[in-house]
């Protein structure tokens, strides 16, 4: 219901804000300020987008969770699309979402409002349930630099372990 109502309000609200600024100062400099917020939100995306990934390199790097860097990742994501949808509106929140504090204060209250189940981040031991008839091991290949196997092969006799 709230999805629904932002895709009708927002084209609404947009409309209006075109009306009121058109009549105020035009159709060519409304026309401008729409074009100059595209490509100054484009530059900007593309500075806060570069500081979001050097995050969560060093997230990943450090073995740290990664959620931060990449919410805020995704936010700098739907922040250049706002921006590149002509309008004020989608270029206020759009301009808003590039702002670290204001990123933050976000996620803040997106964490607050998600919970979680179960976080693991890799290099620990796989976890297996508790089976009696599973056996953890080890192995390596011992075939010979030649090719074959060493046995069981039809080219080789059977190695006397496979025999009852």
């Amino acid at each position: 219901m709230y999805l629904f109502l932002a895709f009708l309000a927002v084209p609404l609200i947009e409309i209006a804000l075109f009306i009121q600024v058109g009549g105020a100062i035009g159709l060519w400099p409304t026309l401008g300020i729409v074009v100059l917020t595209a490509i100054l939100g484009t530059w900007l995306v593309r500075q806060q987008g570069a500081l979001a990934i050097a995050q969560l390199r060093g997230s990943i790097n450090e073995l740290r969770d990664p959620t931060e860097p990449l919410a805020h990742g995704a936010m700098i994501l739907i922040s250049g699309a706002l921006l590149l949808t002509p309008g004020f509106f989608t270029d206020a929140v759009g301009f808003a979402l590039l702002i670290p504090a204001f990123r933050a204060a976000a996620y803040r209250w997106l964490r607050s409002k998600v919970r979680v189940q179960q976080f693991s981040y890799g290099g620990g031991k796989p976890q297996r349930p508790d089976r009696e008839d599973i056996i953890d091991g080890e192995f390596s290949d011992v075939t010979p630099s030649g090719g074959k196997p060493l046995s069981n092969s039809p080219s080789g006799p059977p190695s006397g372990w496979t025999r009852h």
